[in-house]
């Protein structure tokens, strides 16, 4: 690599004598077209970190260089705007705009609510916990490698694994969800197989944008995502309200009719537990923000705003959206049953029965472009997490490459291959595959959960231990040590809501061997996770460290003492009271 590609900086500690010669990568002396990844130079590893995230409290630090250096080779290409879309918008997709439909079908319009305010209370929990711990160390991998540092490596092993595998999976199913989506407007435009086809090669031509290309479609696509969301809410509420279109469904005052027929709750108790793990499922992803952290320049500036635009999202777009479902659709609607497509989603059903024209196809295209999305999210968070499973030594080093366009080659390679297996479905078996393949890492999103509250505990424990006070955090979690004490509570409560579910399902099983298909349907990754633990116990033997012994400092990006933390709060409330309001409610 030519000099002039990289930059050299002299580096001493203010005790000691000899220099340091700290070698970063500048990117910015490439072309355009390498940096987006158009060239065959693109594809070449990038020589080093480019030192380009800010350290705050910069003065507090004897070596500045090496605080600089030990950095993720990842490149922080993303702007605050994507960062606040990619938390506020990035996971609507199935889960929201068709999962919704089964899980108003299976527990009722009560029971969809009780479920999805109980995960959002949670999550809200989780991401205040990421967004504290990610602020002051933004490191390749996010929660994995806090994981690895604060927890346990042989469970952050098995944890990590597991996501990765449930974003490899889950790309197939979303090309195959995406080609179904469009069969909506005719079976016989194009066999299945083409519309796999031309998506999968459509999420390869984006991801070969790297960070950049991730960052722009998911930004663009929220936006299109929260516009139906709030134009449905609106329409929905004049159609409750009986100004829906005359001789439509909605055309007289219906209120909380469906809530009384056929009624706010089906199948009871177990109905409710049985969405649980569908409200999980349609948050997937919301832990985004704690990887993309390391690709931004300033998380201090920017991850605030991403971490309270989850609370937004889950009040405004998903307990409103969903309340207003309750309300247009009764849980006995025979569309609902057993459809994983446009024609079962509740939004669909809601604006056909409404008689609004044209809408429902405005809706599919933008659930086939929310499953394009989710596709991207799915080889975005696989590849950066297994590339951080390379860097700590618990995946083959060929995953720790990074090119100058700042993409992990490999890892995003090994990720997007598994979009081949979309093409099972086009036979009758492929159902059963993929139903398998889904139960392997069902329960992946709530085990990340759990390590991110399970880490933030002792991440405060350690702290405190080492003689730091919380008035250090450049950001504090919302509930502090409480609140992840209580989103554990809760995603314990969920896992025995599965296992209760998967032994006695909703309807009976026939017989033991449906019952035990029915288990390991539903519970198949708590044995996996398990025997991943056991052979990443077996091959590192590593335990869990003392909170005096936890490494504090590495990756360590904000450096401010107690006093100047208080100082800028102080200066911060010094500013008018709606701007206060604001900053309480939007960012720090």
């Amino acid at each position: 690599m030519g000099s002039k590609h990289e930059k050299d900086v002299d580096s001493a500690s203010v005790t000691s004598a000899p220099k340091t010669r700290v070698q970063f990568y500048d990117p910015s002396k490439e072309s355009v077209w390498t940096r987006v990844g158009l060239t065959f130079e693109s594809f070449k590893r990038a020589p080093g970190t480019t030192g380009g995230q800010v350290v705050a409290g910069s003065h507090n630090v004897a070596d500045l260089e090496k605080i600089l250096a030990d950095a993720p080779m990842l490149q922080q290409k993303m702007k605050p705007r994507h960062l606040t879309m990619i938390a506020v918008g990035g996971s609507i997709g199935t889960g929201l705009f068709v999962g919704s439909g089964s899980a108003l079908n299976g527990g009722g319009p009560a029971g969809v609510l009780i479920a999805w305010i109980l995960i959002g209370v949670m999550l809200i929990n989780v991401t205040q916990a990421l967004g504290e711990m990610s602020i002051l160390y933004p490191v390749s991998g996010g929660f994995y490698t806090l994981a690895v540092r604060f927890l346990d490596p042989s469970f952050a092993f098995a944890m990590g694994w597991n996501y990765v595998f449930q974003w490899a999976v889950t790309l197939p199913l979303e090309i195959t969800v995406a080609g179904t989506t469009v069969q909506y407007w005719g079976e016989d435009i194009m066999p299945l197989a083409a519309w796999i086809t031309i998506f999968w090669v459509v999420i390869i031509i984006i991801s070969a944008f790297g960070t950049l290309g991730f960052a722009e479609e998911e930004f663009w696509s929220s936006c299109l995502k929260l516009l139906v969301v709030v134009m449905f809410v609106f329409i929905g509420i004049v159609c409750i309200c009986g100004g829906g279109p005359s001789g439509g469904a909605y055309d007289h005052y219906i209120g909380g009719e469906k809530w009384h027929t056929p009624g706010a709750f089906a199948n009871g108790f177990k109905g409710v537990c049985s969405v649980f793990v569908t409200a999980a499922f349609a948050f997937a992803g919301t832990e985004l923000v704690g990887l993309a952290a390391s690709e931004t320049p300033n998380p201090r500036a920017t991850m605030p705003a991403a971490v309270k635009g989850t609370f937004w999202r889950i009040t405004v777009i998903y307990i409103t959206s969903l309340t207003i479902i309750g309300l247009l659709i009764g849980y006995d609607e025979p569309r609902l049953l057993g459809g994983t497509d446009a024609a079962a989603s509740p939004f669909v059903i809601a604006l056909n029965d409404a008689g609004i024209r044209g809408l429902d196809h405005f809706v599919n295209v933008t659930i086939c472009i929310s499953v394009l999305s989710i596709g991207l999210s799915c080889v975005y968070a696989g590849s950066r997490t297994l590339t951080a499973l390379a860097e700590t030594g618990y995946a083959p080093s060929i995953f720790t490459y990074v090119d100058k366009s700042s993409r992990p080659l490999w890892s995003v390679i090994a990720i997007i291959v598994w979009g081949a297996l979309a093409y099972v479905n086009v036979v009758a078996a492929g159902d059963t595959v993929f139903h398998w393949l889904l139960a392997l890492s069902g329960l992946s999103t709530l085990f990340t959960w759990l390590s991110i509250c399970l880490c933030h505990i002792r991440f405060r424990r350690a702290w405190a231990v080492q003689g730091h006070s919380t008035e250090e955090l450049p950001f504090k979690a919302l509930g502090g040590v409480y609140g992840s004490w209580f989103g554990v509570i809760l995603i314990v409560l969920v896992l025995i809501a599965q296992f209760y579910v998967a032994i006695w399902p909703i309807g009976g099983t026939e017989g033991p061997r449906d019952t035990a298909e029915s288990f390991f349907s539903a519970y198949l990754a708590v044995p996996v996770m398990i025997l991943f633990y056991g052979i990443g116990y077996a091959w590192k033997r590593t335990l869990p460290q003392r909170a005096h012994e936890i490494d504090l400092d590495s990756g360590r990006k904000s450096w401010l003492t107690a006093e100047e933390m208080n100082e800028w709060r102080a200066e911060r409330r010094r500013a008018p009271w709606y701007i206060r309001i604001y900053r309480i409610l939007f960012t720090n």
